[in-house]
């Protein structure tokens, strides 16, 4: 299964990236999450916030697979711990491309390579929508949208 979304977000490269990877960006579009990662290939990241575990909950962790500042970001992902006891054993690929388009910013979302029987699959397919409404309205805009999460 693929899953892929495309969103047109009327600023530049820079300010997209900068919501995909920044602190302030990730909190708010990724349900209050910083994104944590020195961004090497090969390296760790997780995505860190509010949830289960109190304010440190670890939501989603994996691997970074490319990182292409303004252009790619990749990683092999997985549950949280505290969402599943094999979370381990379980992951997908996502990947984030951005290309220009006149004046606007083409923000292109896959989330593919699910292990079998993905507990989060129905989950990543509804929870995608919002965050790349989030990104889009937070770049546009510079307000979050509160899904009551």
């Amino acid at each position: 299964m693929v899953l892929k979304y495309e969103f047109y977000i009327n600023a530049g490269k820079e300010e997209v990236w900068n919501a995909l990877i920044s602190p302030e960006g990730t909190r708010s579009s990724f349900v209050g999450c910083e994104l944590r990662s020195n961004f090497q290939p090969g390296q760790p990241f997780a995505y860190v916030g509010p949830g289960n575990d109190g304010p440190e909950t670890v939501h989603v962790y994996g691997e970074i697979l490319e990182f292409e500042p303004l252009s790619r970001l990749g990683y092999r992902e997985h549950p949280g711990p505290s969402y599943h006891s094999n979370h381990a054993e379980q992951h997908s690929r996502v990947l984030f491309q951005l290309e220009t388009v006149g004046e606007c910013t083409k923000l292109t979302l896959s989330n593919d390579e699910f292990t079998d029987n993905y507990p989060s699959i129905a989950n990543a397919q509804n929870s995608w929508w919002m965050i790349l409404s989030s990104i889009k309205t937070w770049v546009e805009t510079g307000k979050t949208i509160n899904f009551g999460w």
